[in-house]
């Protein structure tokens, strides 16, 4: 028997490549509100679909949602099910939200007793599950964020900024403020530096109603920059990674950082 501490299904889905097809995803009912107190409905899950649930749902432990001035919130009736996450936000304030699924941990691997032994979590429980004298051990470092956007009214960049940790979006378009036909541009940054050379797959949603996914590759600049121009309306995802040795953690010897977003383009 293999030991292994098991986490959150999000974390070994972080530690997973693109090409094995499993998206990890929010999705809002709606991202652009306004009125008194509107009140936005969001699904997170992993699949192989956009945005059809038919794998697994991404867990809420690690959920961060910041308020237009910058203040953290609390989601309301959260719930788990066999194939997705549900949770709702009343938007209190004018402003944009930053709603969020932020993970950090440990994948290793090692052999004990002629056997090859596994374990995933967090830092804190390295220790315990991972012997101090095991042979052949290889950490690798894991930060991954799953985010979307929505407003209630005027947008505002306040949620928006970067906190310098693993990657990061920086919208130098509204992420609020997307439409058919109109170029968008970000940037991403690595912990707080801009990330030059990443590749971004880009996919609009509802891929299982067409017989191919239509991604596109996407490549950031020498300022961590790229630009999209939306084909049409519609939920589009994207998602990028990076692996490195510059590990911040002392039990690692590499290190992986993901991120995947969820943004709304609207019609003309």
């Amino acid at each position: 028997m293999l030991r292994v501490l098991i986490i959150p299904a999000v974390l070994a889905a972080l530690c997973c490549s693109s090409a094995e097809a499993h998206r990890i995803w929010l999705r809002p009912s709606q991202t652009v509100l306004s009125g008194a107190e509107p009140w936005v409905t969001v699904d997170a899950a992993v699949s192989n679909d956009l945005f059809y649930f038919n794998h697994f749902p991404l867990g809420l432990d690690n959920l961060v949602i910041t308020a237009p001035d910058g203040s953290k919130v609390e989601a309301q009736n959260q719930a788990v099910g066999k194939y997705r996450s549900v949770f709702d936000l009343p938007l209190e304030q004018t402003g944009t939200y930053r709603i969020a699924v932020v993970n950090q941990g440990l994948f290793a691997s090692w052999t004990e007793d002629g056997e090859r032994r596994r374990f995933r979590g967090s830092v804190d429980s390295f220790s315990e599950a991972v012997p101090a004298d095991a042979k052949n051990l290889q950490v690798t470092e894991s930060y991954g964020r799953v985010e979307t956007f929505v407003t209630n009214g005027q947008p505002n960049g306040t949620a928006l900024k970067p906190t310098g940790k693993g990657v990061e979006l920086v919208p130098l378009t509204h992420p609020n403020d997307l439409y058919a036909g109109e170029k968008a541009t970000f940037q991403l940054l690595v912990n707080g530096q801009p990330a030059e050379g990443l590749e971004i797959e880009l996919i609009r949603g509802e891929t299982r109603y067409r017989d191919a996914h239509d991604a596109q590759t996407l490549s950031t600049d020498n300022n961590g920059e790229f630009t999209v121009t939306w084909p049409e309306a519609g939920m589009y995802w994207f998602e990028t990674s990076v692996q490195d040795k510059d590990t911040q953690i002392e039990q690692a010897q590499q290190r992986r950082m993901s991120y995947a977003v969820t943004l709304e383009v609207l019609p003309q």
